[in-house]
Order: C-alpha cells, then sequence, then structure tokens
C-alpha cells in the first residue's frame, strides 16, 4: 500500500546548540528549557496520547465513557489504512493541527477547523517537513492530530499540576485561546497528597456555574483528577474542553506522564511515545547514549548543546549536572558549554567505560588550538563506589590519550562519597602517567569553584 505522504527528510536545528550571549539570566533560562527533558522524571506526551489515555480510562474510572475520537498522521501514514481504522473521518467535518509539544497553535494559524479529508490532507501536504519557530526552538513539523470538528458554545479552562506536597487543580468558565486575558477568573484550589477530590473540596470551582450543567463538570473534574492521579500524569490540561449533548468533550489538551512511574503503568499507558521537545533531534552520539540508558538500571544522559563549545562534563548525579551546567550558565559561559551529561545509578565498569569514550570523543572532536576543558564532577555520593565508576573513566581517557593532548584538554576531577579517596588517587595517578594535566579535588572543594576554575583557563592566555 502507497504511503499517504511522501517522505520527509530532516536535518539537526536544535537552537539550543547555537546560543548566544545577551545575558547571563537568558542563558541559565534557555539551558533549563533544554535540560528539562533529561533531568526531569516529567515528560511531555502528545495531545493524541494524552486524549487516548483519557478516553480509555474514564469509563474505568467514572463508569461512563467521553465521546473522544482522535487519529495520528505522520508521514509514514496510509490514508486507506487510517479510514479503516477510524471511519470517522471519511463521514465527518473535521480539524487538524500540528501535534509536536507545542502550544499557540491557533494563534500562530496551525490549527485548520471544518475541513473535509481532502482538505485536511492537503493541509497536511503544505505543512508536512516544513520548519517552523514556536518558542524560540526551530524545527519540523512531523505528527499532526485530526479530530471530529465540534461546533460549540461553551469553553471551559481545566489544569491539573502535580507539586511537591500535592495538587493544584484549576478551573475556569473562561476557557480557550484568550484564557490569559482572562487569568483573573481562573479559580484555584490545592488538594494535598493522599486526600481524595470531594463535592466539598471541589466546591469552589464551580460554585458559579449555572445550576443545570454544575454536578456534570463537578463530577467530571472530580474523574479527570482520580485519573490524573492512577496513570501518574504530573500535568494535564484542557483548554477548552466544552458539553457536546450534556457531555464534557475536551477539544485542546496537553499532558505530561511521570516517566519513573513506568514500570507500573506499562500495561494502562500502551503504546506510548516520550518525544524530543521541538526543535531537539539527537544526534548519533546522542542516540547511542539512549540506546545504553535503556538497556541499563543506570542513568546515563547525554545531550549536546554546542558541538564546538570549550567546556564539557561528564557528571555524576542529576542534581550535580545541573549545578554545574547552571553555574556555567550564570557566570556569564553558557555559549561554551558543549554538552549536558549525567550518570547515576551506579553504572558498571563497561557502561562507563562506553559513556566516557562519547564524551570525550565529542569534547575533542575537531581541535583548533583553543583550550578546553573537561569536568569529572559530581556531588557527594551516597551508595555509588567512587573509585569503581572511575575505572571506566580511567580506561576511556587512556583509549583517548591522544586526542587528549590533541584538543589541548584540561581535566577537573571533583567527587567524594564511598572509597572517593581511592578514586582521586587513581586520576592524581593517571595524570602523571599520560601526562595531561589532571586537577583532582574531594568535597572540600565547591562544585561552582571548579566550574570557575575550567571558565579560567579556557579564558586564560596561551
Amino acid at each position: 500500500m502507497a504511503s499517504f505522504f511522501p517522505p520527509v527528510y530532516t536535518s539537526k536545528t536544535c537552537s539550543a546548540s547555537n546560543l548566544q550571549q545577551p545575558s547571563t539570566k537568558t542563558h541559565n533560562c534557555k539551558l533549563k528549557q533544554c535540560f528539562h527533558f533529561t533531568i526531569m522524571a516529567r515528560k511531555k506526551i502528545r495531545e493524541y496520547d494524552s486524549k487516548r489515555l483519557v478516553k480509555e480510562h474514564f469509563k474505568r474510572i467514572s463508569g461512563t465513557e467521553l465521546p473522544i475520537k482522535s487519529a495520528q498522521v505522520t508521514e509514514s501514514t496510509d490514508l486507506n489504512e487510517l479510514i479503516k481504522a477510524e471511519p470517522w473521518l471519511s463521514s465527518s467535518k473535521l480539524v487538524v493541527k500540528p501535534d509536536m509539544l507545542f502550544g499557540k497553535r491557533g494563534k500562530s494559524g496551525l490549527v485548520a477547523l471544518n475541513l473535509d479529508l481532502a482538505q485536511v490532507s492537503e493541509f497536511v501536504k503544505a505543512r508536512l517537513g516544513k520548519e517552523v519557530e514556536m518558542g524560540g526552538c526551530k524545527g519540523p513539523i512531523t505528527t499532526f492530530i485530526v479530530e471530529p470538528f465540534v461546533p460549540h458554545n461553551e469553553e471551559f479552562y481545566l489544569n491539573i499540576v502535580s507539586e511537591r506536597l500535592g495538587c493544584s487543580i484549576s478551573f475556569s468558565e473562561c476557557g480557550g485561546i484568550d484564557i490569559e486575558e482572562n487569568w483573573d477568573k481562573v479559580k484555584t484550589i490545592f488538594l494535598p497528597t493522599g486526600m481524595s477530590l470531594n463535592q466539598e473540596i471541589c466546591a469552589p470551582l464551580v460554585a458559579t456555574l449555572p445550576l443545570e450543567i454544575k454536578p456534570v463538570i463537578e463530577e467530571f473534574i472530580k474523574a479527570i483528577y482520580a485519573l490524573f492521579i492512577d496513570l501518574d500524569f504530573t500535568f494535564l490540561e484542557m483548554n477548552p474542553f466544552t458539553l457536546v449533548d450534556g457531555k464534557p468533550y475536551p477539544l485542546d489538551m496537553r499532558g505530561e506522564l511521570d516517566d519513573t512511574a513506568a514500570f507500573k503503568n506499562f500495561k494502562k499507558w500502551g503504546n506510548l511515545e516520550f518525544p524530543l521537545p521541538f526543535g531537539r533531534v539527537m544526534s548519533a552520539t546522542e542516540r547511542f547514549i539512549h540506546g545504553l540508558d535503556e538497556k541499563t538500571s543506570a542513568s546515563l544522559k547525554f545531550t549536546v548543546l554546542n558541538p564546538k563549545g570549550r567546556i564539557w562534563t561528564m557528571v555524576a548525579g542529576g542534581g550535580a549536572s545541573v549545578i554545574y551546567a547552571d553555574t556555567v550558565g550564570d557566570l556569564g559561559y553558557a555559549s561554551e558549554l558543549g554538552n549536558y551529561a549525567e550518570y547515576s545509578g551506579a553504572p558498571n565498569e563497561e557502561e562507563v567505560l562506553q559513556y566516557a569514550r562519547v564524551v570525550i570523543d565529542c569534547a575533542t572532536a575537531e581541535p583548533d588550538g583553543q583550550r578546553r576543558a573537561l569536568v569529572v564532577g559530581g556531588g557527594i555520593a551516597n551508595f555509588t563506589d567512587v573509585a569503581a565508576t572511575f575505572n571506566g573513566i580511567i580506561r576511556a581517557m587512556k583509549e583517548k590519550e591522544s586526542k587528549l593532548k590533541a584538543a589541548n584538554m584540561h581535566i577537573y576531577v571533583r567527587r567524594g562519597g564511598p572509597n572517593y579517596q581511592k578514586g582521586l588517587a587513581k586520576m592524581r595517578a593517571l595524570g602523571e602517567e599520560i601526562g595531561i594535566p589532571i586537577e583532582v579535588y574531594g568535597p572540600e572543594a565547591t562544585m561552582t569553584g571548579i566550574c570557575k576554575q575550567a571558565i579560567e583557563y579556557i579564558t586564560a592566555s596561551a
């Protein structure tokens, strides 16, 4: 069967890898946006998957069905097969929009309403693979969601966000694309962890609704909250949802899941994708580390921010990795930060070896005579054997000795935790053995201070 759409070939276009230097604070914000998908348990999912999960589990939780219909369209979609699976596509007026983890699609002219299937096909073909800029990031549109066109008069807003001690639930009778202009009409309650959402707690959210729809929307909010908890959502927003034949119908939805809960939800979630943030396309090295990460109980993360950067990191621990990256940005050198990297969860020596090879290869690529710094850092480990994990890094550095020298690399090591004295001693001995400058520090040195030293080295005159 012929493909619905022709193949699309794309290249890496992440704006994060070309960070300029307008101000330190701006750097910090941009870096955190880029890191979010890597270091946080909250992972964005496509609108199609958000609606699929809500539709599949709403009846189990509430006893009633939601009349949600949606279809996903990509470059490999076959129209005939799609119609067989979703026959309403050929008999309904439709809505089509990109499903790419960015918002404000309506205000950006990327939502088409009241189309037939042929018009949807033309809309998609005209935009599939085309690069757009949203929120400061550029990237191609690769995925669309198609739904029935639902004429409506009322638009409501619902938002649930997981916080440290519970969940915030927000509701408004004035939803839609103008929600920000009507933010004063949004009502919010906070529900502590472990507490059920009952009628009394929900009352402030629906207090001003007309009596004929208040019970329906109240029960809907309560059911969505129960589903939110049951499926380990961390964020769920419906803006807007409306009423169709007296039943709630989500028109637009955004969702995030706690990906660390995948082990207990794989059956509930089904065939779920965690896409990269819009504008991010994995390089070959990033895909390699991602593959290692999926095969181990440890955590191995690696993102290239600037291939020509002169400060590179190989940091143990998610919290420490953020401190190192943020410090470089706060000191005004985000544009020189080559990567984000984090390993944790006690990876074995072979895993660390493979990981370190990739980091060093990227950090030493295309030497240009300028100074470079590699920060092999971390906080104070609780249970990871520092000496054992350093064994893999030491083996990689021995293998890459010529590359490190050619790149004029200066290495900074800072670590604490079980067996750290032995690990640091091995690092000192390595520097003497291979003739590469390696400065070694224990927990008496600050992580921020190490970053400052690395910056001073790359900026000093040769």
